[in-house]
């Protein structure tokens, strides 16, 4: 029981390193929070695992579950900070569409 404690608490220190990482690599706002940070290393984490995966054995099957280093968190945490900020989920962030209510369109008229 106590390696697994360790283990989360090693999981969730790389993880705030590689989000806070990802985070300063990337220009811009982020409004996730420390918490959003620390889940965005530990995503990045295993998602870097699954490209070294890739990498490493030439297959997408999982041979099996790992966090992968440091090197390879940052870069998962890249790769999903910039897919989240291009699905266009932020917050304050409208996705275009028909979100306009009828005064927005009749002072574009006018």
């Amino acid at each position: 029981m106590p390696h697994m404690l360790a283990f989360i608490l090693v999981l969730l220190i790389v993880g705030l390193i590689a989000g806070a990482l990802a985070r300063l690599l990337v220009p811009g706002r982020d409004p996730i929070g420390l918490l959003g940070t620390i889940v965005l290393g530990v995503l990045g984490s295993f998602l870097g695992g699954f490209i070294l995966n890739l990498i490493e054995y030439h297959t997408l099957t999982v041979h099996h579950l790992r966090a992968s280093g440091i090197i390879g968190s940052v870069v998962g945490a890249l790769i999903l900070l910039i897919l989240y900020r291009l699905s266009g989920h932020e917050r304050g962030h409208k996705r275009s569409g028909r979100s306009r209510t009828r005064s927005s369109r009749r002072r574009r008229w006018i």
